[in-house]
């Protein structure tokens, strides 16, 4: 009797535990670069960020360089996005620096785990 209750207690933690990775993988919006401002790097900048999350969520923030830079670094580091090196990834800072740069405080979302 011991046993067919583990037995079942496994069971039931394997089906709750792929449940939840179910529930947590992201799922890609119905967003394409083209709804976002035409400049240089838009299409390699869509498609790095929108390997995880959508880009409405990018596109949501103002912030300077080194906190685009920053907040790259925190990507790589916690979330498992690769690594953007050399052109790439100048590409990619420019086209954030110079579309969305920062907005008055008083203006948008601004993200609480960034140095100010």
């Amino acid at each position: 009797m011991w046993r067919l209750r583990s037995l079942f207690l496994v069971v039931a933690l394997l089906t709750l535990a792929a449940g939840l990775a179910q529930a947590q993988k992201f799922t890609p919006r119905d967003e394409s670069p083209e709804e976002f401002p035409a400049g240089p790097g838009r299409e390699e900048t869509f498609y790095s960020c929108t390997a995880c999350h959508g880009f409405k969520l990018v596109a949501a923030q103002g912030m300077n360089r080194r906190q685009w830079e920053e907040t790259l670094a925190v990507m790589t580091a916690k979330h498992g996005m690769p690594n953007l090196e050399g052109k790439d990834r100048e590409l990619v800072l420019n086209y954030l620096e110079t579309t969305y740069p920062p907005r008055s405080p008083a203006g948008g979302w601004q993200s609480p785990f960034l140095k100010r």
